[in-house]
C-alpha cells in the first residue's frame, strides 16, 4: 500500500493542515512533486501530491485557478499542498473554491516545513512498502516451496497460493484439462478457461495472457463472489513449449507481494514439472531394485533400500499387479502411464518393473493406482480386436514379507485371464473356494498340534502369548504396527515374540513355506 494523504496529515513533524477535502484523505499518494510551473501537467504521471508556493500562479484570478485545478485533477493529481508564508501569506478564496469544485484535498504547508521533508516522507513510505512486499514475496516463496515438497505437493501449493491471493488458481495440462484447482468451488470457472489455455499453450514459452471470466449464473452457482474475475494465465516449463499452464483468478490486479507469490509459484511448479530425466531414471531404477528384493523374499533388505522414498508404501497393505500384452506392446506402456499418472495425482508411491512384454506393479491396496490399472484393463481395449490388448492379474492384499507369494497369486490370475480371454482376473476369482474343509482330518490335526506344541508349552508356563501373537502377525501379512495394534502391545514387543517363535521352532518366518504351514496349523487347530 502507498502512503495516504491521511498519513501525511497525521505525521506530527510535518504540521500539515487540511483546508478542504477531509473526506478524501484516504487516497494513496504515489509521489510528492514540487512545481512552480503554471502548467506542470506534462511532467506528471498521476497519483501525485503536487506542492507549490504559487510563485507563477495568479491565485487571485478565479477563472485561472479553476482552469489550473481542473487540469491537475484531469492529470490524476490526488492532492494539492500549498506553501504559505513564502510568496503568499495564505490560500486565497479563489484557489480554495476551485479546489472544492473538483473535490480535491487541499493541504496547507507551513513555512517551517520544507517541501523536501514531505517528499522524503513519501519516498521512505513507498520504499518501506516495497521492502515489505519483497519480504512478503520471499516468505510466500518459502511457504509455497514447503507446500510443494509436502505430500500432495501440487495441490498443497495451489491451496496456499489461492489463500495468499484471496482468489482462485488452477493448473492445466498441455491438453487444457484441469489437473488441480483451489478452492474447490472454482472448478467450474477453471473449466471454462480451457480455450484460453489452449491458445496460450500454442505460443512459444514463456508466455502469459490476461482475460476475464464471469461467474457462473443460475441456482447451482457457488462461491467466489458475484463480480467478473481478472484471470492471468502463465505458462509453466523451462523449454520453448509449455508443460502446463497456471491460471490465477482475482477480483483486481495483484499487488507487488501477490505478484511475487505468483512468480514463485510458477518457478516452483516449473521445478516440479521439469524434473530431470536422470533423476526420473534413477528413481525408477531404485524402485525396480526394491521390487526385485521383495519378489526374492528379502523384505528387510528392500525396506533398507527403499528409505524415505518408498518406505511409506511398505507400511501399508499392498496389491501386486501382473500384466502382459495381448500383442500390442504400446498398450502395456499406456497401462503403466495410466497407473503412474493416477498415483501421482493421489500422491501415492508405486514400484514397477517392465521388460516390454510384462509389467509388474506393487501399489497400495485400495489406492488410486490399483483402481486405475483395473479400470484400464476393463475399458481401454480395442473393440474390434480378437482378444484383450492388455491382460492383468491382481493378487490378494499382501504385506512386504509376502510379496513373493502375491506375485505367484497375480501370475496365476494372469494365466486364468489369458485362458478365459478376459482382460482382468483377481486372485479371489481363482481362489473362490476354500481349503478349510480339507483340514478336517485327524492326520492333519495331529500334524498341526505337533507344529504348535512347543509354542503352546511356552505359553502354558506364563512366559508370553506366542500363539496369539503368531496368528495376529500372520493375519496381518507381517505388518508389525497393524498386528501390534490388534494385540494391544508395542511393535517392539511383537518383534521380540516373533524372534522367540523362530528360536523355539528353529524355523525362519521369512520362509513363505513356514508361514503357510503355521497358518494352516492355526486354522486346523482353531488356535
Amino acid at each position: 500500500m502507498y502512503p495516504t494523504l491521511s498519513s501525511l496529515v497525521q505525521h506530527t513533524a510535518l504540521k500539515l493542515g487540511v483546508l478542504t477535502g477531509e473526506d478524501r484523505l484516504d487516497v494513496p499518494v504515489r509521489w510528492a512533486h514540487a512545481s512552480e510551473l503554471a502548467d506542470p501537467v506534462p511532467y506528471l504521471d498521476g497519483g501525485e501530491l503536487l506542492l507549490t508556493t504559487g510563485l507563477k500562479l495568479d491565485i487571485d484570478d478565479a477563472a485561472k485557478m479553476t482552469e489550473y485545478v481542473r487540469r491537475l485533477s484531469a492529470a490524476g493529481v490526488v492532492g494539492l499542498g500549498f506553501g504559505v508564508g513564502v510568496h503568499h501569506p495564505a490560500v486565497t478564496p479563489q484557489l480554495l473554491a476551485a479546489v472544492q469544485e473538483v473535490r480535491m484535498p487541499l493541504l496547507e504547508v507551513p513555512r517551517r516545513t520544507p517541501f523536501i521533508a514531505i517528499g522524503k516522507f513519501v519516498s521512505a513510505a513507498i520504499a518501506a512498502e516495497q521492502y515489505r512486499s519483497v519480504g512478503a514475496g520471499f516468505a510466500a516463496q518459502r511457504e509455497l516451496t514447503r507446500a510443494a515438497l509436502a505430500p500432495g505437493g501440487r495441490q498443497a501449493l495451489l491451496d496456499r497460493l489461492a489463500a495468499q491471493l484471496d482468489g482462485w488458481v488452477a493448473l492445466y495440462d498441455v491438453a487444457g484439462a484441469v489437473t488441480a484447482v483451489a478452492p474447490a468451488w472454482a472448478a467450474r470457472r477453471a473449466a471454462r478457461m480451457t480455450p484460453e489455455v489452449i491458445r496460450l499453450r500454442d505460443r512459444p514459452a514463456p508466455a502469459s495472457a490476461v482475460c476475464s471470466c464471469a461467474p457462473e449464473a443460475g441456482p447451482d452457482a457457488t462461491g467466489g463472489g458475484a463480480g467478473e474475475d481478472r484471470v492471468e494465465l502463465q505458462s509453466v516449463g523451462s523449454g520453448r513449449s509449455a508443460r502446463a499452464v497456471l491460471a490465477v483468478g482475482t477480483a483486481a490486479p495483484p499487488g507487488t507481494a501477490e505478484r511475487y507469490a505468483v512468480q514463485s509459484a510458477v518457478a516452483v511448479l516449473t521445478l516440479v514439472t521439469e524434473r530431470s530425466q536422470a533423476y526420473q531414471a534413477a528413481e525408477a531404477r531404485l524402485g525396480g531394485a526394491v521390487l526385485r528384493m521383495l519378489l526374492s523374499g528379502e523384505p528387510d533388505h528392500a525396506r533398507a533400500v527403499a528409505g524415505d522414498l518408498y518406505g511409506g508404501l511398505l507400511d501399508a497393505p499392498l496389491r501386486l499387479l501382473a500384466a502382459e500384452t495381448g500383442g500390442e506392446p504400446e498398450a502395456l506402456t499406456e497401462l503403466g502411464a495410466a497407473i503412474e499418472a493416477a498415483a501421482a495425482r493421489a500422491g501415492e508411491a508405486v514400484l514397477a518393473l517392465a521388460d516390454g512384454q510384462q509389467l509388474v506393479v506393487l501399489a497400495a491396496d485400495g489406492g488410486a493406482a490399483v483402481a486405475a490399472g483395473a479400470a484400464f484393463a476393463r475399458t481401454e481395449q480395442p473393440p474390434a480386436a480378437p482378444g484383450p490388448a492388455v491382460i492383468l492379474g491382481l493378487s490378494a492384499p499382501t504385506g512386504p514379507a509376502t510379496v513373493d507369494t502375491a506375485y505367484q497369486q497375480a501370475r496365476a490370475a494372469l494365466v486364468v485371464a489369458r485362458r478365459r480371454g478376459r482382460p482382468l482376473v483377481e486372485h479371489d476369482d481363482v481362489a473362490a473356494g476354500s481349503v478349510m474343509p480339507l483340514l478336517a482330518d485327524d492326520a492333519v490335526r495331529a500334524f498341526a498340534e505337533g507344529r504348535l506344541r512347543a509354542l503352546r508349552a511356552h505359553d502354558a508356563q506364563g512366559r508370553g502369548d506366542l500363539v496369539a501373537s503368531l496368528r495376529a502377525w500372520l493375519s496381518r501379512h507381517g505388518q508389525w504396527d497393524a498386528a501390534a495394534g490388534d494385540l494391544g502391545v508395542h511393535r517392539h514387543t511383537l518383534r521380540y515374540r516373533m524372534r522367540r517363535v523362530e528360536e523355539i521352532l528353529d524355523r525362519s518366518l521369512d520362509d513363505p513355506d513356514v508361514r503357510m504351514e503355521l497358518w494352516l496349523a492355526l486354522k486346523a487347530t482353531g488356535a
